[in-house]
C-alpha cells in the first residue's frame, strides 16, 4: 500500500485513513459516505484517497522475473 502520508495540496494527514476507507468500501458502503464518516471533507484530500491505485500488485511480477533472470545469468557465468 503506497498512499501518501499527507495531502499534496493542503498538507492534512490522510495516510492513516486509507485503510479504514478501503475496508469499509469492501464491506459495501458508499465511498462518499465513508469519507464523510472518517472525517475527510476537503475535496483535495478526497481526491488523494479516491484516486490512489495499488500499483505494486501490477509491478511486482516484473521484478520477480527480472531477479530470476539475473540469477540464471549469474549461474551461467561460473
Amino acid at each position: 500500500m503506497l498512499i501518501p502520508v499527507r495531502c499534496f495540496t493542503c498538507g492534512a494527514l490522510i495516510g492513516d485513513k486509507y485503510e479504514k476507507f478501503v475496508n469499509k468500501v469492501k464491506e459495501g458502503e458508499e465511498p462518499g459516505k465513508v469519507l464523510d464518516g472518517i472525517g475527510v471533507r476537503r475535496y483535495c484530500c478526497r481526491r488523494m484517497i479516491l484516486s490512489n491505485i495499488n500499483i505494486i500488485d501490477h509491478v511486482l511480477p516484473y521484478y520477480e522475473v527480472r531477479a530470476e533472470r539475473q540469477r540464471e545469468y549469474e549461474s551461467e557465468q561460473y
